[in-house]
C-alpha cells in the first residue's frame, strides 16, 4: 500500500514539474532563476551528457545548495511560454566559465555555447560571453536546459533572464562601469608596445643581453595585459580568446616570467657582477626560481586544472617573493654603486608598492566595499599594472642614460687611444733620433779609430824607415792590408743599415770596434802566435755571420789550442783567405747552405786548412770584372817576405775542388815548416 502511494506521488510530482512554466512576456527587467519554483536543478559529473540529463527524474528545486564547484556541473530545467502574438527575444545571463543552453524548437533542441573559457569561434555570442539570446515564437512554449560550470567557485544567483530593454541597459551600465579601468589597461598596453618596439631597435643594433632581457621583461608584461584584457568589455578582437583556457593560465605564469627576466635585466643594467659576487649568485638563483615556477605552474594548470590548489600555491609564493623583492632592493642599494642605481630604486619601489597594495586589495576584497577608494573594476590588476608601468618608464629612462654613458665612455676611450697613439709616435721619433745619434757616435768613433790607426802606421813607417829593405816592404804591404779590410767591413755596415737591420748594425759596430782594437794592438808586431791569430779570426767570422745571416755557417777545428801558441805567423795572415772565400766564393754563389771550415792540425807540425763550398776561383774571376781583390796578392807577397827573412817558412797551396768537373769549392792549405 505504501509502495503504491509512493509511485502515485512521484508520478504526480513529475506531472507537476512538467507543468511548471515561466511566462516570458510577463518578465519585467530581470528574473533570477535561483529559488524560482518554476526552475529545477540537477548536479552531475562533468562527463554527463544532455540525453542522460533529459532522462533523469532526480530534479530538485534550484536553491543555495547548488553552489558551483570546480569538479561538477549544474543543470537547470525550465519552460518558457510566449503568450503574445509577436516573436519575443529573451536573454539568458550566465556568468560562468562554461554555459550550454539547450532550447526546444519543435521536436529538436537548439544548442547555444557561451562562457568565459569557451573559445571565441564556438561562442553563440561573440561580444559577451555571459549573454545567450533565446528567440521565442509567438504563442508557443519552449523547454530550456541550462548547463553551467566554472573552474573557481562562483556565488549563487548569477543565472537570470533579461528582457531586451533590461539587457541593453545592463550592457550599457557594465561598459560604463569598466570604461576607466579598460582605458587604463589600453594605455598600459600601448605604452608597453611602444617601449617594446624601441627595445627591439636597440637590440637589433647592439645584440646585447641587456636589451634581450628587457624585451623578454616587456613581452611577458604584454602577455599579462592581454590575459587581463580578455575578461573585460574590450575583449572582442583579442586573438587569445581562441585559446581561452590555455591563455587563462598564462595570467599567473606571465607575472613570474617577467619578474625572472626583470632580475636578469637588473644584473646586466647595474653590472652587479663588478660589485658583489654573492649578491649576483643570489639574484641569479632568484631569477631562475621565478622562471621555473612560472613554467611549472602553467603546466600544472593545463594538466591538473585545479584552480583552488593553484590559488593557494600562488598566495604562498607571493608571501615568499614579495619579502625577497624587498631584501633584494635593500641588498642592491647597500652593495651596488652604479650611476643608474637611482632609476632602479625608484622603479623597483613603484613595483614593490604596487604589488603589496594589489595583494592587500585582493586579500581584503576592499575593491568590493562601496566606501573604499579601491572600489572600481579590476582594482588589484589596475594597481599592479600602475606600479609595473611606472617601473617600465623608470627603466626606459635608465636605458636612455645608459646609452649616453656608453657613448661618453666610447668618446673617452677614443680620446685615450688618440693620446696613446700620439705618445707612441713621439716614442718612435725619440727612438729614431736616439738610433741616429748612436750611429753617428759609432761612426765618429770608427773614423777616429781609423785615423789613429793610420797615424800609428804612418809613425811606425817613419820610425822603421831606417830598417832593412825587406822589413820596410813587409810593413808597407801590411799597411795596405788594413785599409782593404776596413773598406769591406764598412761596406758590411752600410749593407746592414740600408736593409734596415739597425740593431744588427749597432752590434756589428761594437764587435768591429773590438776587432780594430785587436788589429791596432798587433799592427806594431812583426809576428804573433797562431792562437792570437785564431782569436782575431773568430771575431772576424762572427762579424761576417752577423752580416750574412743564418744561411752562412763556419766551423773552426783545433786539435790543441795550447800548442798553437808555440807557432808564430805574420799578423792577419789568415784573414785575407777567409775574406776571399766569403766575399768571392760564398756570397756570390747560389748554394743555400754556405759553409766555411778552418782546421788547425798540429799532429805533425802545423797545417792550416781553409775550405769553402763556394763557386770556385774560375767562376769568381768571371764575376769580378770591375773590381779586383788585392788581398791574395798582398798576402802572397807577405809570405814571400816572411819566408825570406825568417828561419821558418810557410808554404801556400790553393786547390779548386770539383765533383765530376763541376766546381764545389776551394781549399787553401798553409803548411808550417822549419
Amino acid at each position: 500500500m505504501k509502495k503504491s502511494f509512493l509511485i502515485v506521488f512521484i508520478v504526480l510530482g513529475n506531472l507537476w514539474q512538467l507543468s511548471a512554466q515561466i511566462a516570458a512576456d510577463s518578465i519585467v527587467g530581470e528574473l533570477k532563476l535561483i529559488n524560482n519554483p518554476e526552475v529545477k536543478a540537477l548536479r552531475t559529473s562533468l562527463q554527463a551528457t544532455f540525453k542522460e540529463v533529459q532522462n533523469t527524474a532526480r530534479w530538485e528545486p534550484y536553491d543555495a545548495n547548488y553552489e558551483n564547484g570546480p569538479k561538477t556541473a549544474i543543470w537547470l530545467k525550465l519552460e518558457l511560454e510566449n503568450r503574445s502574438n509577436d516573436t519575443l527575444p529573451i536573454y539568458c545571463f550566465t556568468a560562468h566559465d562554461y554555459a550550454n543552453v539547450y532550447q526546444q524548437t519543435g521536436t529538436i533542441f537548439k544548442t547555444f555555447k557561451n562562457g568565459n573559457l569557451v573559445p571565441l569561434y564556438k561562442r553563440s555570442n561573440k561580444r559577451e560571453f555571459y549573454i545567450t539570446e533565446l528567440v521565442l515564437p509567438p504563442s508557443q512554449k519552449s523547454q530550456v536546459f541550462i548547463r553551467i560550470h566554472s573552474i573557481k567557485k562562483i556565488k549563487n544567483g548569477n543565472v537570470a533572464l533579461f528582457t531586451k530593454a533590461y539587457y541593453l541597459e545592463f550592457a550599457k551600465n557594465y561598459i560604463e562601469s569598466e570604461k576607466h579601468s579598460v582605458a587604463f589597461m589600453v594605455f598600459y598596453l600601448l605604452s608597453l608596445f611602444t617601449i617594446f618596439l624601441f627595445g627591439v631597435v636597440f637590440w637589433l643594433r647592439t645584440h646585447q643581453k641587456l636589451y634581450a632581457y628587457y624585451l623578454a621583461y616587456i613581452f611577458f608584461q604584454i602577455v599579462f595585459a592581454f590575459a587581463v584584457l580578455r575578461s573585460t568589455t574590450l575583449s572582442v578582437g583579442n586573438i587569445f580568446l581562441y585559446i581561452p583556457y590555455r591563455f587563462s593560465a598564462v595570467s599567473e605564469t606571465s607575472q613570474f616570467l617577467f619578474i625572472g627576466f626583470y632580475i636578469f635585466f637588473i644584473i646586466n643594467l647595474l653590472e652587479i657582477k663588478k660589485y658583489n659576487q654573492p649578491l649576483t649568485k643570489a639574484l641569479i638563483y632568484f631569477g631562475r626560481f621565478c622562471l621555473l615556477y612560472g613554467l611549472a605552474i602553467y603546466i600544472y594548470l593545463i594538466v591538473g586544472k585545479d584552480s583552488k590548489i593553484s590559488s593557494e600555491i600562488l598566495a604562498i609564493v607571493r608571501l615568499i617573493v614579495l619579502p625577497l623583492n624587498l631584501v633584494m632592493l635593500i641588498w642592491i642599494i647597500y652593495k651596488v654603486k652604479h650611476p643608474l642605481l637611482k632609476y632602479f630604486v625608484v622603479g623597483h619601489s613603484f613595483f614593490f608598492i604596487g604589488a603589496v597594495l594589489a595583494s592587500y586589495v585582493m586579500i581584503t576584497k576592499s575593491n568590493y566595499h562601496p566606501e573604499s577608494i579601491f572600489n572600481f573594476p579590476y582594482a588589484p590588476t589596475i594597481i599592479f599594472q600602475a606600479g609595473l608601468l611606472a617601473e617600465v618608464f623608470c627603466f626606459a629612462f635608465a636605458l636612455g642614460e645608459n646609452i649616453f654613458l656608453l657613448q661618453k665612455e666610447k668618446e673617452n676611450t677614443s680620446q685615450n687611444l688618440i693620446t696613446q697613439l700620439q705618445k707612441n709616435q713621439q716614442l718612435q721619433e725619440n727612438m729614431r733620433v736616439e738610433l741616429d745619434r748612436k750611429i753617428n757616435q759609432k761612426t765618429e768613433e770608427l773614423i777616429q779609430l781609423y785615423s789613429k790607426i793610420e797615424k800609428q802606421k804612418e809613425k811606425q813607417l817613419k820610425n822603421s824607415f831606417t830598417q832593412k829593405l825587406l822589413e820596410m816592404e813587409m810593413l808597407a804591404l801590411r799597411s795596405q792590408m788594413n785599409p782593404h779590410f776596413l773598406f769591406n767591413s764598412l761596406n758590411s755596415i752600410k749593407h746592414l743599415i740600408m736593409t734596415s737591420r739597425n740593431e744588427d748594425a749597432i752590434t756589428y759596430l761594437d764587435d768591429f770596434s773590438t776587432l780594430l782594437r785587436s788589429i791596432l794592438h798587433n799592427s806594431n808586431r812583426e809576428i804573433i802566435s797562431v792562437e792570437e791569430e785564431l782569436e782575431i779570426l773568430e771575431l772576424y767570422l762572427s762579424l761576417e755571420k752577423s752580416r750574412m745571416g743564418n744561411n752562412f755557417n763556419y766551423y773552426i777545428q783545433a786539435s790543441n789550442r795550447e800548442e798553437l801558441s808555440q807557432f808564430h805567423i805574420p799578423p792577419l795572415l789568415l784573414q785575407p783567405f777567409v775574406e776571399n772565400a766569403i766575399w768571392h766564393g760564398l756570397s756570390t754563389g747560389n748554394n743555400p747552405e754556405k759553409t766555411l771550415k778552418v782546421t788547425f792540425d798540429t799532429s805533425d807540425s802545423l797545417k792550416i786548412t781553409i775550405e769553402d763550398n763556394g763557386i770556385g776561383r774560375k767562376a769568381s774571376s768571371e764575376k769580378k770584372k770591375t773590381q779586383k781583390s788585392m788581398g791574395m796578392k798582398i798576402t802572397q807577397e807577405r809570405l814571400a817576405l816572411y819566408n825570406h827573412s825568417n828561419d821558418t817558412s810557410i808554404h801556400l797551396e790553393i786547390k779548386d775542388l770539383e765533383n765530376e768537373s763541376i766546381p764545389v769549392g776551394t781549399r787553401v792549405t798553409l803548411t808550417y815548416s822549419y
